[in-house]
This record gives C-alpha cells, sequence and structure tokens, in this order.
C-alpha cells in the first residue's frame, strides 16, 4: 500500500480537528520527542568504523576476550581502590 505524505498530513490533521485541547497538549509532546530523537541512532563515521575494526579482529581471531570472572575482578579492583580514596 503505497500512501503519499500529502494524504498521511490530512489524516494527520482530520484527527486533530477530533482532538481536545489536553489530547493536542499530549500529542505536541510526543511529537516533540520524536523530533528530537531524529537522527539520534546515527553513528559517526569514525564510530563505525571502530566497530567495523573490531568485528574484524573477531572475525580473524585476534580479539582478546574476557571472562565473566576476569571482569568481576577488575571491577572489584576498581571499587576497592575508589574506596580508598
Amino acid at each position: 500500500m503505497n500512501i503519499s505524505a500529502a494524504s498521511i498530513d490530512k489524516q494527520i490533521y482530520d484527527y486533530l480537528t477530533h482532538f481536545n485541547l489536553n489530547q493536542k497538549k499530549a500529542l505536541l509532546t510526543i511529537v516533540k520527542k520524536i523530533a528530537d530523537n531524529v537522527g539520534e541512532n546515527q553513528y559517526s563515521d569514525e564510530f563505525k568504523a571502530e566497530l567495523d575494526s573490531r568485528y574484524e579482529e573477531y572475525l580473524n581471531g585476534t580479539a582478546k576476550f574476557y571472562s565473566e570472572d576476569d571482569v568481576k575482578k577488575q571491577m572489584q579492583e576498581i571499587f576497592n581502590n575508589r574506596a580508598k580514596k
């Protein structure tokens, strides 16, 4: 089903005419949140390159992995050092 932007705009407008003030305020809040998040999930080229690099390391077996125990031990050392300060 191919719907044009103009068709969607008209449908939205038609629904808006049935909303009361509080409903319109709530909808505006939602629309603003959506607009604020546009592009938020886009990553920089530098970040993408880093992910690609790490994935390549994983594929060719050169990536360094840590066991759950190793991570817990490192975290405990960090917490202990912070508690001493």
